[in-house]
């Protein structure tokens, strides 16, 4: 191997710096850089401001900051530990935890996912190696955890709201050790 092949080799395989980000008012925007804008570019991570920063919600920012890519920061420039982050969540998102368990278990299996509000939903997820912009989402996600109780009312219009999308609708069970099953409902004629 030529002296230049390794150099190339061995400086793509060096691990890239966390990005810098801020915590302000439920959100987390992050410092403008390339790496910043590689989140957004690479995974859809947050969205994409127009100067070049890219904002978080709160579970993307706990997500990135668990998997190392990510270092948040108060206003006063002191690291905020991934503890503390959940905290906060938890206290502005009641059902923060649950939602949490779901959006990294998907995020694990190499789907994008992303809010959902306008759809009437948690999350919608997009098939592996499709981007947001690129094509629709196929599932419309609803977090649930096992010990809560759901009406048929309510799973209803679950149900209603994924097909009047033309989405699946996935329903992710949280257990009591935080892992997520999964069920796929939909409309079926007789």
């Amino acid at each position: 191997m030529t002296k230049k092949k390794a150099e190339t080799k061995e400086h793509k395989e060096l691990p890239k710096e966390p990005v810098k980000a801020t915590f302000s008012k439920e959100r987390v925007l992050t410092e403008s850089s390339d790496n910043a804008r590689e989140l957004y570019n690479q995974s859809r991570y947050g969205n994409l401001l127009d100067d070049g920063r890219v904002q978080l919600s709160l579970i993307e920012a706990l997500y990135l900051v668990d998997k190392k890519k990510l270092v948040v920061y108060d206003s006063r420039n002191k690291e905020i530990k991934p503890e503390f982050l959940l905290k906060k969540s938890q206290k502005s998102e009641p059902n923060f935890w649950v939602r949490y368990c779901v959006y990294r278990d998907i995020r694990n299996r190499g789907y994008i996912i992303k809010t959902a509000l306008k759809f009437g939903a948690d999350f919608r997820i997009y098939d592996r190696g499709v981007k947001p912009g690129e094509d629709h989402a196929r599932w419309v996600v609803f977090p649930v955890h096992e010990g809560s109780t759901l009406t048929w009312y309510e799973f209803a219009a679950k149900n209603r709201v994924a097909h009047s999308t033309k989405k699946r609708l996935l329903l992710g069970i949280v257990d009591a050790e935080n892992d997520v099953t999964f069920y796929e409902t939909r409309w079926l004629r007789p």
